[in-house]
């Protein structure tokens, strides 16, 4: 593991956040990972360590929209909710991946209320 003093404090509240929250088949886990330029959504299945749908901001579709990273990772919120309404999902868990809740990763969770995911 990195000995960044920044990475170190978000794996441990990755870990804090992973005891609470868990996925399932019909209601899984909506995992976020947010690099400097890109966001990355998944839904993963926990209890066979799948994961049944995935999203980023590297999609064609996104890239194509103009927009700050805030706008694109909106985008990236509504792409996930319309893979898990196609799945049948319409209820999930929110991992925010030791992120704050602000900013990027909240603009996902908002995208994909307004799509029609609840959390």
């Amino acid at each position: 593991m990195s000995q960044d003093p920044k990475v170190i404090r978000r794996q441990k509240l990755r870990w804090r956040i992973r005891t609470k929250v868990h996925g399932s088949a019909t209601k899984p886990r909506l995992s976020v990972f947010r690099s400097n330029r890109d966001v990355y959504v998944q839904l993963i299945d926990d209890n066979n360590g799948k994961t049944l749908a995935s999203a980023s901001s590297r999609d064609k579709d996104i890239v194509a929209v103009a927009g700050n990273k805030v706008v694109k990772s909106l985008n990236v919120g509504k792409a996930i909710a319309q893979k898990a309404l196609a799945l049948g999902i319409t209820a999930c868990v929110f991992d925010r991946g030791g992120y704050l809740y602000h900013g990027r990763v909240k603009s996902v969770a908002d995208g994909a209320r307004e799509a029609g995911l609840k959390f």
